[in-house]
């Protein structure tokens, strides 16, 4: 799994969640459907988590990777920006800038609702 992959489960839910919903027994009467997957509201719920309002989250990479609790280490901006089209990360001021909205950008992508300022 991926550091975008990390990302994605700490704010939309783990993939432990899905699983559980999925093998919960349904009544033998009534067939399962699957459930409809709603946008996530990526601002709310980051703002909701413990710690928010003591860390930047909405402008540096490194305080939304601790307050989700992905390790905000070099070496992983690094391979966050290799899967996200930044091979030649430095770890400058402007690639962590690049780095915090394309990874709210591929968040969109991916099923939620950001603020817009993270989609220009």
């Amino acid at each position: 799994m991926g550091i975008f992959s990390s990302i994605k489960n700490a704010i939309f839910g783990g993939d432990e969640e899905q699983a559980k919903t999925e093998a919960a027994p349904a009544p033998a009467a009534a067939p399962a459907a699957p459930a409809a997957i709603g946008e996530v509201d990526v601002a709310a719920r980051l703002d909701a988590m413990p710690g928010a309002d003591k860390l930047n989250w909405r402008t540096s990479i490194v305080d939304l990777l601790k307050l989700i609790g992905v390790d905000a280490s070099f070496s992983n901006r690094k391979e966050l920006a290799g899967e996200l089209g930044d091979i030649n990360y430095s770890g400058s001021a402007e690639e962590n800038i690049w780095l915090h909205k394309k990874t709210m950008q591929e968040l969109a992508k991916n099923g939620g609702t950001v603020p817009a300022e993270f989609l220009d």
